[in-house]
């Protein structure tokens, strides 16, 4: 998983009523953009440190070249 600084990251809710959650990334910890990253959660603002799993989905800012 690779990702940048200002990336958004798509949590999938892994069990029922806890819905889907989006941060974003604050700080890339990994070497090359690899994890950990320091992220905060739009919904409530919390920040955590965070190695996303297989239910995670990076979203980047910037579009991959063509």
């Amino acid at each position: 998983m690779h990702a940048d600084k200002g990336d958004k990251i798509l949590v999938h809710g892994r069990t029922v009523g806890h819905g889907d959650r989006m941060a974003e990334i604050i700080e890339v910890l990994g070497e090359k953009g690899d994890p950990p990253y320091r992220v905060r959660f739009e919904d409530d603002g919390h920040e955590c440190l965070m190695s996303p799993g297989p239910d995670s989905v990076i979203r980047p800012i910037k579009a991959p070249p063509s």
